[in-house]
């Protein structure tokens, strides 16, 4: 009698251990705190899939890019005193023109609240258009937008990426191609400079880079002193959490996440 009743505490144990160590696994995904609760949290239904969180912020930053950058470009169209800056301001009146009247009847499809005016960043990047003339308005123009174009390149591509509603997904579709057309076009001003938005990267990073070496043994560029980086314009260009409102579908602004 004492042996089987210790056999049978000896498998209850065993049951309760194994129990013990299976329900964080089984739960772990309900649990306040772990993605999927917060992704399951912030989600709501909709006829074109679930509409989470990052997907309405996603919206509301395709308006904010068009609110900014439409303005931007009928001012380039004005005052640029040359023909590559102007066609670049007329192809982002055209590109966020076609996409704000997309944007518009997604977010009222989906319930989404837009906003009717610039951030209080954006706005200030038109004032700064705006006192700036000749040559080093046409360097702030090109700089300013295409440093916000490219940071919604990532922002596009994760809400292409994982988003779930389709009305979004096709919106994502729309943005990135033209993002890319309105960077082609500040790129071709000849203005961009891009050893600016390299060291900007660069000193954003968490990661030390990784990658072949060298091609030929060649010894890694080192930095001349002498030779000063980066445009006068990198301080004033969006940052990164400001990316996220740029570009046809980003050109948002907010303080922090738009462009």
């Amino acid at each position: 009698m004492r042996r089987v009743n210790g056999t049978a505490l000896i498998l209850a144990a065993l049951v309760a251990t194994v129990g013990a160590l299976a329900f964080p696994i089984w739960s772990y995904a309900s649990r306040s705190g772990t993605g999927q609760a917060n992704l399951n949290a912030a989600t709501v239904a909709t006829q074109w899939g679930p509409l989470s969180a990052a997907d309405r912020d996603f919206v509301v930053r395709v308006r904010l890019a068009g609110l900014w950058e439409i303005p931007a470009g009928q001012q380039a169209m004005e005052r640029a005193p040359t023909k590559a800056i102007r066609d670049a301001g007329d192809h982002l009146v055209v590109g966020h023109t076609d996409l704000d009247q997309r944007v518009r009847s997604v977010a009222e499809k989906l319930g989404v609240e837009l906003p009717n005016q610039p951030n209080a960043q954006q706005q200030g990047w038109l004032k700064e258009l705006t006192a700036a003339s000749g040559k080093d308005y046409e360097r702030k123009f090109a700089n300013l937008l295409r440093d916000a174009h490219g940071k919604v390149f990532a922002l596009l591509a994760q809400i292409r990426h994982t988003t779930r509603n389709s009305l979004v997904r096709e919106l994502a579709t729309d943005a990135n191609q033209t993002v890319l057309d309105h960077i082609t076009m500040l790129e071709n001003t000849g203005d961009v400079d891009f050893d600016a938005i390299a060291n900007e990267a660069a000193n954003s990073a968490t990661a030390s880079p990784t990658g072949p070496p060298p091609p030929n043994g060649q010894a890694p560029d080192t930095p001349d002193p002498a030779r000063p980086t980066g445009s006068p314009d990198a301080t004033s260009r969006p940052s990164a959490e400001t990316t996220q409102d740029q570009g046809r579908t980003i050109n948002t602004d907010r303080p922090a996440p738009t462009s």
